[in-house]
């Protein structure tokens, strides 16, 4: 596409690009943005060096005048977009793209790698911390994953509410806490369980964690709290009927004197699971491969579709993609969340050509992300993980339900434009 519009003369026409989904996953019930900040920094460093250009070369990928483009390439236009951890829904306009044709179409497959990949972890995610409500969840997923995505998950998760990961490359370049505990083969490894146990106790100190299903949980329990004492930090529990257990070593462990250890879980945790367990003793889930995965939703379905381009007078005119089942919406898009005086959302207001109307406790959603090549949008994962509580927290009720369901908020579109 980039050398037919080079030599069609058209590469630099002013074009508006739109990442947004048509739908949400069947049976969710909103979604969660994650991945601006990856996206900014890839923006930033996005460059076809001399070892790329070669290869574009020697294999006759592209003529001599694209690769010459591409080796001066500097991405030079703006971008806006739903700031990292806001909600979103079908047709949300999460990321405006506006620059030249060449400059914004190279742009596509990074751009929709990491919103599809990061939002899918970041929606599930934000399922499961709701139906933990206070209780802290910690990522666990990089052995059920590709290796970077693993570092990207851990970091969308954070961004969802989970308070640690395992991942210490997540903590390396993004500064997410990180947790964890031993494996069943660190049990293993010592002539007995009390070995094992009196090894991680001397080394990590009584606020350690102790996996107890090796062997006999109720033994190890006992054990446990012999050798650290009324102070041990933790007990991890990694199979059989959770909830019951979480009440049986509950109970051993109040016995025993140690009623401040904490009891986690682990095992295949998905949502609903960790909805089951709301009753139980429990006081912090491990979640890895249903998270890494999306909780059955591996991506979200972003598209990239260009919606407005200049004409041979100068003039920006509306495009759209009319395909059946595919439709996109041509025209420049602005979004707010349309409130109620309770400051519930009531719909997502998406203005085409011109900013919807607020009524005065609206809140605008589009903010810019890089100006003139510049980023000016980057800010801490704390502040992502803020707005998403507060962005939650304004949805109805029905938001909470896991159950399959309608999206919560109809996406309402104001000013349609005529299509060229």
């Amino acid at each position: 596409m980039l050398q037919a519009a080079l030599a069609a003369g058209t590469a630099h026409r002013r074009s508006v690009f739109e990442l947004f989904p048509r739908r949400l996953p069947e049976g969710r019930r909103y979604g969660v943005v994650a991945g601006v900040g990856r996206a900014l920094d890839a923006i930033e460093r996005f460059r076809f060096d001399d070892d790329v250009l070669a290869v574009l070369r020697d294999g006759e990928v592209v003529d001599q005048p694209t690769l010459d483009w591409l080796a001066d390439y500097r991405f030079s236009g703006d971008v806006w977009g739903y700031p990292e951890g806001e909600v979103y829904f079908p047709y949300s306009p999460l990321v405006i793209v506006e620059a030249s044709f060449a400059e914004a179409v190279v742009l596509e497959t990074l751009l929709l790698s990491i919103y599809n990949h990061d939002s899918a972890i970041a929606s599930a995610a934000s399922r499961m911390t709701m139906a933990a409500h206070d209780r802290p969840c910690i990522e666990m997923g990089a052995r059920r994953t590709h290796e970077e995505a693993a570092v990207a998950s851990a970091r969308a998760a954070y961004v969802a509410g989970f308070t640690a990961t395992s991942n210490l490359a997540a903590r390396q370049r993004y500064g997410v806490p990180t947790a964890g505990t031993s494996a069943h083969s660190f049990t293993l490894l010592h002539d007995s369980e009390e070995d094992a146990f009196r090894a991680q106790i001397s080394s990590l100190g009584t606020g350690t964690t102790l996996l107890v299903d090796t062997y006999d949980v109720t033994e190890a329990v006992r054990l446990g709290v012999e050798l650290a004492g009324p102070d041990l930090g933790a007990v991890r529990l990694d199979s059989g009927d959770l909830g019951d257990l979480a009440h049986q070593v509950r109970r051993q462990l109040d016995e025993l004197g140690a009623t401040k250890t904490r009891i986690v879980v682990t095992s295949d945790l998905d949502e609903f699971a960790i909805a089951a367990l709301g009753a139980a003793p429990v006081d912090g889930y491990g979640v890895g491969t249903e998270l890494v995965t999306g909780s059955g939703h591996p991506t979200c379905g972003f598209v990239y579709k260009l919606v407005a381009r200049e004409d041979d007078d100068g003039s920006m005119v509306s495009v759209a993609k009319k395909s059946k089942d595919k439709i996109s919406i041509g025209g420049r898009k602005y979004a707010l969340r349309r409130l109620n005086h309770r400051g519930v959302a009531e719909a997502e207001v998406v203005g085409i050509g011109e900013p919807p109307v607020n009524d005065g406790n609206d809140r605008p959603l589009l903010v810019p992300l890089v100006r003139g090549g510049e980023v000016v949008g980057r800010e801490s994962l704390e502040a992502a993980r803020a707005r998403h509580r507060s962005s939650r927290e304004e949805l109805p009720l029905t938001a909470r339900m896991l159950s399959k369901g309608e999206t919560v908020l109809e996406t309402i579109h104001i000013g349609e434009p005529e299509h060229h």
